[in-house]
């Protein structure tokens, strides 16, 4: 491998130690279902734990945890009214910007490395 590649390589393996806990939380089937059952609930403003309880299989201190999971990774925020918290989608994460940054790079770098379908 070229000096450049290996260079740009270890640069990705950065990004990809820097991204771990985005990738984890995304990784989960339980988030994933999650995230998808909220998104399908519509709701902008956010959603309650309770109805994210509601729509999933999981109790509701387990919906708190991957809830608290996926706002530690940046995925989701929450708002609170009162003593009511709303949990929504925010595409202005530096999470999300970080993970959208690592994977074009890595399609960078993939397209510049050599063909090696026929290595053994």
């Amino acid at each position: 491998m070229k000096p450049f590649m290996h260079e740009e390589v270890q640069h990705l393996a950065r990004e990809f130690q820097e991204n771990r806990k985005i990738l984890l939380a995304l990784g989960d089937e339980n988030r994933q279902h999650m995230m998808l059952e909220i998104m399908r609930m519509g709701e902008c403003r956010g959603v309650r734990v309770g109805a994210i309880t509601e729509r999933t299989h999981l109790s509701r201190p387990a919906v708190s945890h991957h809830l608290r999971v996926l706002r530690e990774a940046g995925l989701i925020k929450m708002r609170r009214e009162g003593t009511k918290n709303y949990y929504y989608f925010d595409a202005d994460t530096e999470a999300m910007a970080s993970l959208l940054r690592m994977l074009e790079h890595a399609r960078k770098v993939m397209a510049a490395l050599p063909d090696r379908t026929d290595e053994d």
